[in-house]
Order: C-alpha cells, then sequence, then structure tokens
C-alpha cells in the first residue's frame, strides 16, 4: 500500500515487494475469481480524511451506491422477478429479465438463421469472399475471359460442403441440448409438486430432489430427508472428486419446511451477491417471518452435483442456466485455429499480392501491345474504339480473372474433408477404446487435427486425470516390522501372485488385492498383539459415517484416504459398524464392542492429524492418533524403540510413492483426563479465536506418543501413466500438473508418475519469489541505467545440466505474478487536482503494468526452464491464466487436458483441450476438442494421430500450391505469345474440372491416408513429433520452395511443346500446332506431369493411391474425349468448341513423344534430388524406414520394461495421506448427523433402511 502520493521510491519499491504480514498459505486455496465489495473493504482506515469524505459525498450525490447484495430471489413468486426494477435492455432496446432461465445453448443456428449466418461466417473467410468478387467480375461481358460456371461450379461445392459439415456440428449440439434440457425434477406449482422439464424452471422455483438426482440449477437448501436437513452430495462434475461433501440447511427452515403444503406457502426473500465463477463461495441472507438468517456456501446445492446418501431434498432455485457457478466457470468459447490455418492465410495474402502485382504487369504490357502493334494490325480491330490505356485497365481484371486459379477455391474444402476423414480415424481407433467404460476416443471438432503434431506444452489435472482417484491399501508396518510384500503362511518370500482370501471375514467387501499371507496368520492367531491393536486404530480413529443398504455396510469419508483405511481393517477383520454421537461400535475379529468416545481431535491443514480419546470397556482411556510423520515424530515419547525401524520402512513407502500416515496411542490417567477436558470445553465454547484455542488445547494433550507403526495407501495412477509422460518427454513435450490438491499430495503424485525423481531439484514458491525478485530489480537498474537497453533478459535463472522442478501453490501463484486483490479504497479515492497529478497517477499506473508484465514473462521463462512444474490448490481461474501466460509469452502451441468442470476453463484457453470421459462426469468432455477414458490414450493421439495429421496436411497443401502453380502459370508463359490479351492457355472445361476431377483424388488420399513410418515406430521413436513442433514441414521456405518448383514445371509445361510445335509437320501434311492442339498437349501433360508428382510424394503405397492415380489420369482422357465429340457440340455448340480436337491431336505419336519428353523433364531432377537427400542427408523418418524390418523383428523379441521403482533409503519425507478438509467431526460431535438411537446388529446386517429408522424413533 502506497504511504503517501509524493513517495516516488516508496511507490516504486511497493509494485513488486510481497507484504511481509501475509505471506501466501500454501494450504488455502487463493480466493482470486470474483471480487466482491464486502471482503474488500474489511480493511478501511479508522478515521476518514476530510478531504475524502467530500469526495465520497460528491460520487454519492451523483449515483446511488451500489448494494453488495443486489440479487434478489422471491419463493414461488415468478412475478416478482419480472418487475421493471430487474429488467435490463438488450438488443433494439428491448427489456428483458435479468434473471436467465435455467435452459442451456450451445448451437449456434435455428432453421431460419442456418443460411444467412452460415453464409456470412464463410464470406468472412477472405478466399470465399475473393471467389465471390471474381464471379461477378465474370457477369460483366465487357472484361470476362472465363465462363461464369468456371467459378460458380467450385464455389458452390465449397460452401456447400462447409454448410452440411456445420449443420451437422450444429444437429448434434441441438441434440445435446435438448437431452440435457428436457430432464425432469419435481417443481412447485398451484400448491403441488409436479414434473417439470429442466428448461422451464425459473429463479425462484421450488424443487424435489430425489436421491442420485442432478441439481439442475444452484439452490439453496432448505430441507432433507436426513436428520438436521443433512444432504450428501458428490462435486465429481466440478472438481473431479468423487468423496461425498455434505451440505446443511437452516436450522428454521428444516424445522418448519418438510412439507409439501409449508414449501409451498413458503415466501422466503433472498438476499445475495451477483452470479460470479466462485465454486467455493457464497454471500447472503434470508429475509422469512421478519427475521434474516446469513446463508453461505455450506447451504448451496450447485449445478451438477449429484445428490447421494439422501433419499430427497428440497430447495429454492437462486441462480439459473447461464447464471449459475458451473456455468460461469466454463469460460468464454473460442474460436480455435490451428498455427497451419493461420500460416496458409497469410499465403493465401502474399498470393493475392502475387496475383495482382502479375496482373498489372500483363496490364501494362497489353498497353504498350495495343500502342505498339494492335492499333496499327486492321485484321485484329474488335469494333471497339478503346484507348489502349483503358484496354489495358480492362485486361488487369482479365488476368486477374484468368490467373485466379492460383488462390485455389478447392484448397478450403479439400483441407476440410482432409481434417474430417482424420477426425473419424481417431473415432475408429480401437486402440484407444477403453472397454471398461465403453468409452470411444472421440473427436469433437474437426478443425484442430493437425495442431496435434505441433504441441509444445501439455497442462494436466491431477484428479480423475492422472490419477484413478481410488484408494488401495498396499503396506504397513507393524512394531516395525513391514509387511505387504510377497509371502506365505509362514513369513517365507513367495514367488506366485496368489491373493489372500478373506472368506473367514464376513464382514470383507471381496475388493482388496492383498498378498501377505504373513499378516493375515499374525491377525488370526493373535500372537502379536500389536498387530490387532494396529487395525483397532484404524477401526475407531476417524470421522467416517455408515449407512446400511440392502444389509451392506456402505461408508462415507471426508477424503478417499481415510476411507480406504477404514475399508482395509474391516478387511482385516476390525468392522467399524456404528457410531452415535458419543459412541462407537466396532467389531473385532467378529466380537461387537462398544466405546465411549470422549473427544474427537478433528484435521486441519496445520494439524496433519487427528487423534480421538475413547473410554474403553474395562473403563481405561486411551488417545489414539494418526498423522503425517513430520508432525507424529516430533510428539512421541522418548523410549520409542520402534522408531527407526518405522523410519526405514516410512522411507522404504515414500520410495515407492505410496500415501503414508503414522499411528500412535496414549494411555490417559482419569485425573489427566479431566484437566484436559475442563480445558477443551471452555475452548470449544470461545466466542473468539475458537480454532485457535482448540489446536492448542489438543497440543496438550497429544504428546508422549506410543509409536504404533505406519500405513502405506495407493492414490491409484491410471494405467500406463508414467510410460506416456516418459514418451511425451522424449518429444520434447512439457508437462506441466495443475491441481485444486495440497501440496504434499500433488508432490507424491509427481514421484508416482515419474515426473519427478529422486535427482530432481525441487524449487518452491518461496524460492521462486526470491529469484524474481532479484531479476526484476537487476531489470531497473539495467534499464535505469541505459535507458536504452530493453527489460528483457535472456540470462537463464539456473545453471544448465541439472534436473529441476516447480511446484507452485495457487497463493504464491497470486503474489509472484502480482495478482493479488487490490482494496477498493473507496475513501481514498480523490479527484486530482491538477494536471501533474493526473499524470503522476497515469505514470503510476502505467508503471505498475509494465512490471507485473516483466514479472509474469520472467516468471514464465523461469518456469519453462524446469523439466517439470506442479501448481498446487490453484482455481479455476489460474488454471486457466498459467496456460495463458504460455500462450502469450512463448508462443507455443498448448494442450490442456482434464476431467472436471474445474478444468473447464484452462480446457477452453489451450489450443487444444481434451477431456477424460467416464467417472468423473461430462462437463469437461462438453466444452473439450478431443476426448477418451484413460491418460494414456494422449500418447497415441499425439504421437501417432498427430505426428500423420500434421504430415498429411503438410504434405497435402505443399502439394496443392505446387500443382496450382503449374497450372496456372502457363497462361502467363502464353501470355507472352498473344499480345497480353487476357486469352487462357487451355480449354474452359479443363479449367473448370481440373481441380475438382482430374487432380484431386490423389492429393487427397494423400491427406488422408499417407504415412512416413508405422504407428508401432511412431511410438517407439517419439523423437520423430519434433519436426511438428519446430513448423519443419509447412513454413514460408517450403511455401517459395513449392512455388519455385510450380514456376519450373509451368516452363517446362509451355515451352516444349511450344519448341516442339513451332515448326512442325503431322504425319498427314497437315500442322498440329494450332491453338487448340496445342492447348491440350499442354493439358495432356500438365495432368500426368502433377499426378506423377503425387506418386513421388507418396510413402505409404495401398491399392487406394494407385488406383486414384491412374484412375485420375483415365478419367481426364475419358472426359476430355467427351468433351470433343461432334455430338455434345451439336447440342451446345457456344459450350464446346473444341470439336474433333482430341482424337485428331492425340493419334500423332509426334505428340505423344513430346508430352513424354515434358513429363520426364519436369519429374527426372525431382527423383535425382530424392535420391541424393535421402542417401546423403537422410531424415530420421528415412533411417526409420530403412531399418524398420530390423525394428520389426525386435519388436517381436521386446519384453516389457520391469517397474522403475528403486528400493532403499529415499532422501525424500514420506508424503502424508488426509483429506484437503475438516472431516466430519463436528457433525459427529454435535450429534446432527446421528440418529436417536443405533439399530440393533442384526438391523445392521440384514434389516433395510426403513426398519432401521423405525427402530430409532425415540431417544
Amino acid at each position: 500500500m502506497y504511504q503517501t502520493a509524493g513517495k516516488m521510491n516508496s511507490e516504486r519499491d511497493s509494485e513488486t515487494t510481497f507484504d511481509e504480514d501475509s505471506q501466501p498459505n500454501d494450504e488455502v486455496m487463493p480466493y482470486s475469481d470474483d471480487e466482491t465489495e464486502d471482503e474488500l473493504d474489511s480493511q478501511q482506515p479508522a478515521v476518514e480524511p476530510e478531504q475524502n469524505r467530500i469526495n465520497r459525498e460528491a460520487e454519492e450525490s451523483r449515483e446511488p451506491v451500489k448494494k453488495d447484495c443486489s440479487w434478489q430471489v422471491k419463493a414461488n413468486d415468478r412475478n416478482f422477478h419480472e418487475q421493471p426494477q430487474f429488467q435490463k435492455t438488450t438488443f433494439l432496446c428491448c427489456n428483458k429479465s435479468k434473471y436467465a432461465g435455467n435452459a442451456i445453448k450451445t448451437y449456434k443456428y435455428n432453421p431460419i438463421t442456418f443460411l444467412p449466418l452460415n453464409l456470412l461466417e464463410q464470406f468472412k473467410r477472405a478466399a470465399n469472399f475473393y471467389f465471390l468478387i471474381l464471379l461477378i467480375l465474370q457477369a460483366i461481358p465487357q472484361i470476362t475471359t472465363l465462363s461464369w460456371y468456371t467459378t460458380l461450379v467450385p464455389l458452390l461445392l465449397v460452401l456447400g460442403i462447409t454448410a452440411i459439415k456445420d449443420l451437422v456440428d450444429d444437429v448434434a449440439r441441438h441434440r445435446m441440448d435438448n437431452e440435457v434440457n428436457n430432464r425432469t425434477c419435481d417443481v412447485i406449482k398451484e400448491a403441488r409438486f409436479k414434473d417439470t422439464k429442466w428448461k422451464d424452471i425459473k429463479v425462484g422455483d421450488v424443487l424435489r430432489l430425489k436421491k442420485n438426482s442432478f441439481v439442475p440449477a444452484d439452490i439453496l437448501l432448505l430441507s432433507s430427508s436426513e436428520p438436521n436437513s443433512l444432504c450428501y452430495v458428490e462435486t465429481a462434475e466440478l472438481d473431479g472428486e468423487t468423496n461425498l461433501k455434505f451440505k446443511m440447511s437452516l436450522e428454521v427452515t428444516d424445522r418448519y419446511l418438510q412439507e409439501e403444503s409449508a414449501l409451498a406457502r413458503f415466501d422466503g426473500l433472498i438476499e445475495c451477491e451477483e452470479p460470479n465463477n466462485r465454486l467455493d463461495k457464497f454471500t447472503g441472507t434470508l429475509v422469512w417471518r421478519n427475521m434474516s438468517y446469513p446463508l453461505d456456501a455450506d447451504k448451496i446445492l450447485l449445478r451438477g452435483c449429484k445428490i447421494r446418501n439422501t433419499d430427497y431434498c428440497h430447495g429454492v432455485v437462486v441462480f439459473a442456466g447461464a447464471d449459475t457457478k458451473i456455468m460461469k466457470n466454463s469460460g468464454k468459447t473460442r474460436f480455435k485455429r490451428t498455427k497451419i490455418d493461420s500460416l496458409m492465410n497469410y499465403m493465401v495474402y502474399t498470393i493475392f499480392v502475387l496475383l495482382i502485382l502479375l496482373s498489372a504487369g500483363l496490364a501494362i504490357g497489353h498497353t504498350y501491345w495495343e500502342q505498339q502493334i494492335g492499333n496499327s494490325s486492321w485484321y485484329l480491330y474488335d469494333g471497339q474504339n478503346y484507348s489502349p490505356p483503358y484496354r489495358g485497365f480492362l485486361n488487369f481484371w482479365g488476368y486477374i480473372i484468368v490467373l485466379n486459379t492460383m488462390v485455389p477455391i478447392s484448397l478450403y474444402v479439400s483441407v476440410e474433408v482432409i481434417r474430417l476423414g482424420q477426425s473419424y480415424f481417431i473415432n475408429w481407433d480401437l486402440q484407444m477404446y477403453y472397454p471398461e467404460k465403453d468409452t470411444a476416443a472421440k473427436a469433437r471438432t474437426t478443425t484442430l487435427n493437425e495442431q496435434l503434431g505441433q504441441i509444445h506444452y501439455i497442462f494436466s489435472d491431477k484428479t480423475g486425470t492422472l490419477t484413478q482417484n481410488i484408494m488401495t491399501f498396499k503396506k504397513c508396518c507393524i512394531n516395525g516390522q513391514m509387511y505387504g510384500d510377497y509371502r506365505d503362511e509362514s513369513g517365507q518370500p513367495q514367488h506366485c501372485t496368489e491373493q489372500v482370501d478373506f472368506s473367514w471375514n464376513m464382514y470383507a467387501d471381496g475388493k482388496l488385492s492383498f498378498y501377505d499371507h504373513y499378516l493375515i496368520e499374525q491377525i488370526r492367531s493373535g500372537k502379536d498383539p500389536e498387530v490387532r491393536q494396529f487395525f483397532f486404530l484404524l477401526a475407531i480413529c476417524h470421522t467416517v459415517m455408515v449407512e446400511v443398504s440392502n444389509g451392506e455396510l456402505n461408508y462415507q469419508a471426508a477424503s478417499p484416504d481415510e476411507g480406504a483405511l477404514v475399508t482395509a481393517a474391516r478387511n482385516f477383520g476390525f468392522v467399524f459398524l456404528s457410531r452415535t454421537q458419543n459412541t462407537i461400535t466396532i467389531s473385532e475379529m467378529g466380537i461387537e464392542r462398544t466405546y465411549d468416545v470422549l473427544a474427537i481431535l478433528d484435521f486441519n491443514s496445520d494439524r496433519k492429524r487427528m487423534s480421538v480419546i475413547v473410554r474403553e470397556p474395562d473403563g481405561r482411556i486411551r488417545l489414539y492418533c494418526k498423522g503425517a510423520d513430520t508432525v507424529i515424530y516430533e510428539r512421541l515419547h522418548p523410549r520409542n524403540p520402534k522408531r527407526h525401524a518405522t523410519q526405514e520402512a516410512l522411507d522404504t513407502f515414500a520410495n515407492e510413492t505410496l500415501r503414508t500416515l503414522c499411528l500412535c496411542y496414549k494411555d490417559i490417567s482419569y485425573r489427566e483426563y479431566e484437566a484436559w477436558n475442563k480445558k477443551f470445553t471452555e475452548a470449544s465454547v470461545a466466542t473468539t479465536n475458537r480454532d485457535e484455542a482448540l489446536d492448542q488445547v489438543y497440543e496438550e494433550i497429544e504428546k508422549n506418543l506410543i509409536l504404533l507403526g505406519a500405513t502405506a495407501i495407493e492414490d491409484k495412477l491410471q494405467d500406463g501413466v508414467p510410460e506416456t509422460i516418459s514418451k511425451l518427454a522424449k518429444a520434447d513435450i512439457k508437462i506441466w500438473v495443475l491441481t485444486g490438491d495440497k501440496k504434499e499430495t500433488a508432490e507424491n503424485i509427481g514421484f508416482s508418475c515419474e515426473l519427478l525423481t529422486e535427482e530432481t531439484t525441487i524449487c518452491y514458491g518461496e524460492d521462486v519469489s526470491a529469484l524474481l525478485q532479484t531479476r526484476l530489480e537487476n531489470q531497473r537498474n539495467r534499464a535505469g541505467s541505459n535507458t536504452q537497453s530493453s527489460q528483457r533478459t535472456t540470462e537463464p535463472f539456473f545453471q544448465s545440466g541439472r534436473n529441476r522442478a516447480l511446484i507452485i501453490t495457487g497463493s504464491w501463484l497470486n503474489e509472484i505474478l502480482l495478482e493479488k486483490k487490490k482494496k477498493k479504497k473507496k475513501l481514498k479515492l480523490k479527484f486530482p487536482k491538477t494536471a501533474e497529478e493526473k499524470q503522476m497517477r497515469i505514470e503510476t499506473r502505467r508503471r505498475a503494468e509494465v512490471n507485473k508484465e516483466q514479472q509474469q514473462r520472467n516468471f514464465v521463462d523461469l518456469a519453462c526452464e524446469c523439466r517439470a512444474v506442479i501448481c498446487c490448490r490453484v482455481t479455476p481461474k489460474q488454471k486457466a491464466m498459467v496456460v495463458e501466460l504460455v500462450k502469450k509469452y512463448k508462443k507455443a502451441i498448448t494442450l490442456a487436458i482434464g476431467d472436471g468442470a474445474n478444468d473447464v476453463n484452462m480446457i477452453k484457453t489451450a489450443h487444444i483441450g481434451v477431456g477424460i470421459s467416464g467417472q468423473e462426469g461430462m462437463q469437461a468432455v462438453m466444452s473439450s476438442d478431443y476426448s477418451f477414458g484413460q491418460f494414456r490414450y494422449l500418447q497415441r493421439l499425439l504421437l501417432v494421430h498427430g505426428r500423420w495429421s500434421y504430415i498429411r496436411m503438410c504434405k497435402f497443401l505443399r502439394y496443392f500450391f505446387y500443382k496450382n502453380f503449374a497450372f496456372t502459370l502457363v497462361h502467363f508463359w502464353y501470355s507472352f505469345f498473344n499480345g497480353y490479351s487476357a486469352q487462357t492457355a487451355y480449354e474452359d472445361w479443363f479449367i473448370t474440372l481440373y481441380n475438382v476431377l482430374y487432380s484431386s483424388l490423389p492429393v487427397l488420399l494423400v491427406g488422408l491416408l499417407d504415412q512416413d513410418v508405422s504407428d508401432k515406430l511412431s511410438l517407439r521413436f517419439p523423437g520423430l513429433y519434433i519436426s511438428g513442433q519446430k513448423d519443419l514441414l509447412f513454413n514460408y521456405k517450403k511455401f517459395f520452395v513449392s512455388l519455385i518448383h510450380g514456376i519450373i514445371t509451368s516452363l517446362i509445361i509451355f515451352f516444349i511443346p511450344y519448341g516442339a510445335y513451332l515448326q512442325t509437320m503431322g504425319q498427314d501434311g497437315e500442322a498440329p500446332s494450332d491453338y487448340q492442339s496445342f492447348a491440350v498437349t499442354t493439358a495432356s501433360s500438365l495432368v500426368l506431369a502433377v499426378n506423377f508428382q503425387i506418386g513421388l510424394d507418396t510413402s505409404y503405397w495401398t491399392f487406394v493411391n494407385a488406383f486414384s492415380i491412374f484412375g485420375s489420369i483415365a478419367l481426364y482422357f475419358g472426359i476430355m474425349f467427351d468433351l470433343h465429340s461432334a455430338g455434345i457440340h451439336v447440342l451446345f455448340p457456344s459450350s464446346f468448341q473444341f470439336t474433333g480436337t482430341a482424337p485428331n491431336a492425340l493419334r500423332q505419336p509426334y505428340l505423344w513423344l513430346t508430352i513424354i519428353l515434358s513429363v520426364a523433364v519436369c519429374l527426372l531432377p525431382v527423383v535425382a534430388l530424392r535420391f541424393l537427400s535421402m542417401t546423403i542427408w537422410p531424415s530420421e523418418s528415412d533411417k526409420i524406414q530403412k531399418n524398420r524390418k530390423k525394428y520389426k523383428i525386435e519388436a517381436e523379441q521386446w519384453k516389457p520394461r520391469p517397474s522403475a521403482f528403486r528400493r532403499g533409503i529415499s532422501g525424500r519425507r514420506s508424503a502424508y495421506a488426509f483429506s484437503h478438509q475438516r472431516g466430519y467431526a463436528d457433525l459427529i460431535a454435535s450429534g446432527r448427523s446421528i440418529r436417536k438411537k443405533r439399530a440393533p446388529l442384526d438391523a445392521v446386517l440384514g434389516n433395510s433402511m426403513a426398519e432401521i429408522r423405525q427402530a430409532a424413533e425415540t431417544s
């Protein structure tokens, strides 16, 4: 904060110096999306300066102050929201309610707007608009040199095919929108619940949602079937997490709004913040019955959530449709174009310029020719008394028409066809089909395929993308002894992988795969009491909730980690059965026991542990604790003999990238407990700083602990993730992980998927902050000492040769990128009194923006020097911001991959967005460009389909430009011999059909089917991918090579027949050197040359390729003989004037020799150059092609490599496994979630939920 306006040095420092009093908290999700006034006004000065008061009053007199809670919702009153004060002015001064309807619209057209809007979009493309102008020019008799149909037929073909493709895409969008909008739920109408479609729901409607149904809008929870109107929701659609979260209504609505009649009479008024994109924040007030009740995010059910373990719930709609948080988070839909598209447009503009220059030069030549020759040649008089300059002007437009094929109209439609075909190949690829979820790969767009071959950076979510979000108990250490390896019942290692049989345990869920038979023997025999104590601790020390469904126990945990541990204890014979407010019942090896729970010391991100204090049946009081090794070891009793052995086990587990927790206990005397409980009670009712007081009290009892052992659970990666990341790294693709998870979890996954290794030097937020601050100061000093020098420096941040990674939290990210919220200093806003003050303010803002941009550029440079980057505890907006920064400062092609609604913004921001479909919902998939079922398919999408698509498109474009230059420039050479008169060198019908029939199919098939190496070799040699990243196969250099190649071919095609015809006599004594015979000869030479040229360019020969080349040549001759026949001339004498030309000309052997010579001279140098290139300067793919048989044999003999895990002492502390948030301890301790009376064991095992509830009627 600036202290005074005059202290410029202080201002300068404050622009980049971090606030020492508010260092970023690694555990907190930064609050950086939308701003609300109440949070930003929290730090106002105690005394209001007089000048500021005057300015404020002046502002208020001009415009009323906008209230913080300006969004008002009246329950069961649709007319309320149609009042004038809630109307906003839209297009053509029409008024519309500011409250959105609940219908979702992603489509672009409707039946009325399709034709005009689609044509408008298509004519925005420069080439289409250019050909429309050409068509108009060709309708003017004075300048036309070609028939109008030569342009109309290809233009209609292009517009029609593109329109059909757009129509198919939009119909699919309509279908998807209708599927969502026509879902139904119960809405109160006419005082009763009626089945209503989602699209008909309005703000203020009262809904009833049933178990396993999706929430249709953002609603305020009023009541539910659960005690205290708890409602359990799954937020997989929002954040990809499958563990349940709970919401709870206000006590007053829970009490009075259970019955349908009461809900119908409910007329509460909700005043809250405007719609925004923050998933975890909500501020508002419910006004009902002359009372106000505060509302927060815990009382709001967001659209996209799924109701779980709650039979039904009621709520009132607060935000609908486009105003819901999930839709606000989706970001703007961006029109994505590939790099090749942009390059292609620039090349088309280059051709436009070339076309205009050629036409202008030839028009000048015609003017000169008319002055020198045309005017004095009476036999050339055409009856028009035009001056030579005017004739030159007309010829300029004539040549624009003649040479228009330099800009190939069929280029765009051919590109669309190729992309469509490549999209289908992705959809049909069985090696990207995920059978477990019946999910095939899907190319949801057809315009980005070749961009898949040019990716530099991948931004990946973690939960559900890299991991399965399934936790599995793998190993443990009990009393210094490790368990979990392959061992028989005597403890001897065994090589066979026979799973442990849990059939002796009636409660086992049958899902745990465990191979250490020795541990089972120890548990069942009871020889080592510490082993049973270990699993007993897992069964009692937690905040898991239990539900009985069809006689089965179902656990709901605040995190999947905790659920995995309680489930493991259940499988090993220690089963958590039920709990009340102050008891917990456990089955210990078949014997049911109930324990009094005296206190639950819940987990939080600072404590990194949780404890329970229980009274056992024999009266002993014991504390059980589990937590991270870093905090547990600090609190152990000095005499812990197994401390060192357990630490070795923890290091081993960490080296195997398992998530670990330490377990310990402590016996407490009754007197000690009584003294502590008194302090605990006082802290529990503290009115200020309650959390800090409780943590201090917890600290007093959690000391001198006895270490029992450690658990190791696996956050299961999806299959093939490490291999995929390794392959992509070899292709020089950098992977950044952007996740909302906490730092320890993200780091652990980094090691699991081999992004991080033991050799990696990890930099954290504080390290980066110091480096960037030093760099920025140096840049300022350099800029200050030399005003001509740039602030940009190319010095690397790190020494080369070391493997570095960056792990940074969202809070540090905001701090470093200067994205921290600035307080809105309402009271400090004052109008500048002088021009000098105004200029000073502008200069201050400008300098702050320059510093911010430089800091962001420096951060991107630093991060890009690292081998891997992991950003944790980041918001959806920050994910998109990181992607945008790399796009902006590195000009690199980016790909984002995710599975939840919190990834949508990132997916839309990246050049290419990929959605993982399956377990975590469809929000990410619906916003993505490509989708499939598993992360491992990404390597095939990029290294095979992406690379092939890029190679095919580049080869297609290079050839397409070549064949059109070769075709069109013949007119240019011909103009030197026809008085620059814009006469065409070919027949009109040949010009019309050349790009459509005679030369289109072979190049189209190369664009669809060609491959330099097989898919297996593409995956085996990821280095082949680098050519796409460096734009080696299509750039301006390649374009000019194609231009020169086309110029040389056109020279040969024109001048060899011209020389052959110059002084020639046919076999029958007639000269074959008339214009029409010459046109046939050049056309035939051209068709043969360009079709054989594509044969030379083809790497992957199939029957279809060969047939297309020879078929195109045969089609040319067949159509030409038909068009030159006498019959068609009789029917259409003005359109078909080359009567008998082909039969007469092509029966002369001399002409065939001319054609063969022309084609040979065109192709033989190309063959020689290709041979020399492959022999002397072979590319990587040339080398692999040469040795492909050897590689095929090696592939058949290859066996999968063993796991890369290295056992031994790890330099890395073990990562702990725990929830990201508080557990259910508050709910349990307060009794708000507990039925009043626990059902008997036989009801738990066999009776239905209804029977259990019936048994729990009385307290």
